[in-house]
């Protein structure tokens, strides 16, 4: 049974960096890498049963424009090496989400990037790397 390596992206820099430095990874221990994409979203809202499926919609929308415009190219980019490369796109809250992902997966390490896109509400509600560092069950790296 091969390894399995997961990378958090956010359509960022970071994120960019830490892809390509987990796909150097796994390539060097002969490892599968997932690539997961996480859309923020909270499931605590109340909504009419009509603003649920214009939501759920909108979910659907958001996933595909999400692969089609993040996922997709850094995955054809980081395929060019000879290592498997898979991505996810989930909605959810981040770190929640990755951990849980590398759970399913039986991930022997997460990689995700320092900082990401959300600024300000990082520094007020902390940021994804400092809440998987404190949750997740196995090794996590973080990538300036």
């Amino acid at each position: 049974m091969s390894q399995t390596m997961l990378v958090g992206i956010d359509g960022s820099a970071p994120g960019s960096r830490a892809a390509e430095f987990a796909a150097s990874v796994a390539r060097a221990q002969q490892a599968n890498l997932l690539v997961v994409y996480v859309i923020p979203w909270s499931p605590f809202t109340f909504n009419t049963p009509e603003e649920n499926e214009s939501r759920h919609r909108r979910r659907e929308e958001e996933i595909e424009l999400a692969r089609s415009k993040v996922l997709a190219p850094l995955l054809d980019s980081l395929n060019a090496g000879d290592g498997k490369v898979e991505g996810l796109v989930r909605h959810g809250r981040p770190a929640e989400i990755i951990n849980h992902v590398a759970e399913e997966r039986n991930a022997s390490q997460i990689f995700i990037g320092r900082t990401g896109d959300s600024g300000l509400k990082d520094i007020l509600f902390g940021s994804v790397a400092g809440n998987l560092v404190q949750t997740a069950s196995i090794p996590v790296t973080i990538i300036p």
